[in-house]
């Protein structure tokens, strides 16, 4: 995928853009009626984002996107992570995007992209079996001579609401690109009990489930779509990060204790400047990640130093943004626990993070 350049202005345009819209439309109570909704995302603001070009933000212009790149792409996680957008974004803008271009022939393109760059049509990728590691040897659902489908995928974003369905499943030949209709036959969907009510999960089970074979490519192209969803996973933990550490701050400026602001405490305000330091750290991983995909010989590395840099960074920040605010922090009517509750389930998502420094490790020859 050859992805178009614009200038480092337009980028801050375009994420200025995003940050306005969901300011305006995905405040902490629109998330909070959001997450506890039938479909756990809101459509409307899903068509207005589809107006900003975010579902299609990868795909490329002759299929009805933008054809950005890994740079925007990050730009624009950090927005939707620091609002806790509850949308498809990871699920269908990115990871089923970027696994159709990377796989798909142009028939497939021609077929499926439209729809996700419109926002109309929704997708997700069934990867990883009950293991949860997304990695080759963890796919544990296999395909028949006849592309029939059979077994169990784990860990499906928003796999409930999905109306273009791709499935990695092992074949004789390695693991392979599949499609299965929503109302397949022998294809059942269970939603699973998640932690974070914005990143809704499900369990699909195949059974003799007849599929459609995308293009010919094998992990390869799984691989090039995941580190994608690992760069934007970690913008969205960069963001997260960042927004969390503000309310934060912000309210050490302003509880009073003892006749003065708790935050001129000086264990407070140690504590303030590590967590700076982690939001800092976790904001380089993720542009730099982002700015190293198309390079081949380096993306690997990046991407796996971003992948557990930027969620252990979103993990400490939030647990100790709570320790921070005291009893207030503890409740269910304060927003830390919802942006704890975004970092818990990205520790896991696509990989974690032991995963991810042995990745990273290999690429450094060790």
């Amino acid at each position: 995928m050859d992805a178009m350049t614009i200038s480092v202005s337009e980028r801050a345009e375009l994420r200025s853009a995003v940050r306005a819209l969901l300011h305006d439309e995905c405040t902490e109570a629109d998330v909070r009626r959001v997450m506890t909704s039938a479909d756990g995302f809101d459509r409307e603001l899903w068509a207005k984002l589809a107006a900003q070009g975010v579902p299609g933000l990868l795909v490329e212009p002759e299929y009805g996107g933008v054809g950005l790149g890994a740079p925007e792409l990050e730009a624009v996680a950090e927005e939707t992570g620091a609002a806790l957008l509850p949308a498809p974004f990871l699920s269908s803008a990115v990871l089923t995007v970027a696994l159709i271009q990377s796989a798909g022939t142009e028939a497939d393109k021609q077929r499926l992209l439209p729809g996700l760059a419109e926002g109309t049509a929704i997708g997700t990728v069934a990867l990883t079996g009950p293991r949860g590691t997304w990695t080759a040897d963890a796919v544990d659902v296999r395909a028949g001579a006849d592309n029939t489908l059979t077994g169990t995928a784990h860990y499906v974003i928003f796999g409930q609401i999905a109306d273009v369905v791709l499935v990695i499943a092992l074949t004789d030949n390695g693991p392979a690109v599949f499609e299965v209709a929503p109302d397949a036959p022998g294809f059942q969907r269970t939603a699973a009990t998640v932690f974070d009510a914005t990143s809704p999960l499900s369990t699909y089970t195949f059974t003799a489930t007849p599929a459609r074979r995308i293009g010919t490519a094998g992990w390869d192209a799984v691989q090039q779509a995941l580190d994608l969803a690992v760069i934007a996973l970690a913008g969205e933990q960069a963001g997260g990060t960042r927004r969390i550490f503000d309310i934060t701050v912000d309210y050490l400026k302003t509880r009073i204790q003892f006749g003065r602001p708790i935050g001129s405490f000086q264990a407070l305000k140690h504590m303030a400047a590590d967590l700076l330091l982690q939001v800092e750290s976790a904001t380089s991983a993720a542009q730099h990640a982002a700015a190293q995909f198309e390079d081949t010989q380096t993306r690997g590395g990046a991407v796996a130093l971003a992948g557990f840099a930027c969620a252990e960074a979103y993990v400490e920040t939030a647990m100790q943004a709570i320790q921070m605010h005291g009893g207030i922090g503890f409740t269910w009517e304060h927003p830390a626990h919802l942006f704890l509750r975004r970092a818990r389930t990205g520790l896991h998502l696509f990989g974690d993070s032991a995963a991810h420094r042995e990745r990273y490790l290999l690429t450094k020859g060790a």
